[in-house]
């Protein structure tokens, strides 16, 4: 998380003995009245992640009280919520793919457009029938994307690139949690660099890719809270393609892909990058918002 400080954030009025259900309202209030975006989702995410309880438990607990210390956490939360904390930062972690992940510092919160590039890249692994698969996840942060392709992918073997150290401490927590530890390496280095002499079947990254004048505009959630070396693509936010592109290019067996993320306006300048590095058969798949978000190109 980063050491900028938040601006204080008013109290949320929860008491001891106050209803669950009643204690989930004042919150949905409380957050409505801040301007935050998703008021009800984030209450019933915070009161779940607080009585470790999913949906239906949060329903059958509707009419349990609140205990003082449970009143007085709930209130602290809340605060912090308003104040621009993400409720994933708040427990440390947020499901992806329908996995769990521990989250860091120096890792980013996985996001739902992320699982555009995991759809892509299973699709990619199923087509090509290679039955185990070597994949290269390039920037790999809290080891998301590498940990959806293997669970799915069961014949592959992973290798997780990050330049944070702590980044890469994460990914292997998350990896070994869900079981995924023998099927996987984890490799220090920027991008493709720490790939040499290795050639794999598929790589994939999500890189920093916001330009640089934009990032004091972001949301709080996101400026305050998400490493900046995951958010940094430089004046104009394509250094980490062509850190990357021609690197992993090399690093790819004939006739295999390699698979990126990209920003919504960067789905003419990012396949530029990828046709100078001499890949071919070059595509942008949308999001489900319809946005681009995912280039593929293919070794020759």
């Amino acid at each position: 998380m980063s050491g900028d400080a938040a601006p204080a954030a008013p109290p949320v009025e929860v008491a001891a003995g106050m209803r669950l259900d009643a204690a989930v309202l004042a919150l949905r209030r409380a957050f409505a009245a801040a301007g935050l975006e998703t008021p009800d989702l984030d209450a019933r995410l915070i009161a779940r992640g607080l009585l470790d309880l999913d949906l239906t438990g949060l329903i059958r607990a509707a009419d349990r009280p609140l205990t003082a210390a449970e009143a007085v956490a709930l209130a602290e939360l809340a605060g912090r919520r308003i104040a621009g904390v993400p409720v994933a930062r708040l427990f440390g972690e947020q499901e992806f793919w329908g996995l769990p992940f521990r989250l860091g510092p120096d890792t980013l919160v996985p996001r739902p457009d992320t699982e555009t590039l995991v759809a892509v890249a299973l699709d990619l692994l199923r087509r090509s029938g290679t039955p185990a698969p070597v994949v290269a996840d390039l920037g790999t942060g809290s080891g998301a994307v590498l940990a959806a392709i293997l669970t799915d992918c069961p014949g592959a073997f992973g290798i997780g690139t990050d330049l944070a150290a702590g980044a890469l401490a994460v990914a292997a927590g998350n990896l070994a949690v869900l079981g995924l530890a023998g099927r996987a390496a984890l490799v220090r280095g920027s991008f493709a660099d720490a790939l040499a002499p290795c050639r794999f079947d598929l790589i994939v990254s999500n890189p920093p890719y916001i330009v640089r004048a934009v990032i004091a505009g972001l949301a709080p959630e996101v400026r305050l809270h998400d490493p900046l070396l995951a958010l940094d693509g430089g004046e104009d936010g394509l250094d980490a393609y062509r850190a990357l592109v021609a690197r992993a290019a090399a690093s790819l067996v004939p006739g295999a892909a390699l698979a990126v993320e990209i920003g919504y306006d960067q789905g003419r300048s990012v396949p530029d990058l990828f046709a100078r590095a001499g890949l071919t058969r070059i595509t942008v798949v949308a999001d489900a918002g319809g946005n681009d978000r995912v280039v593929v190109g293919f070794a020759a």
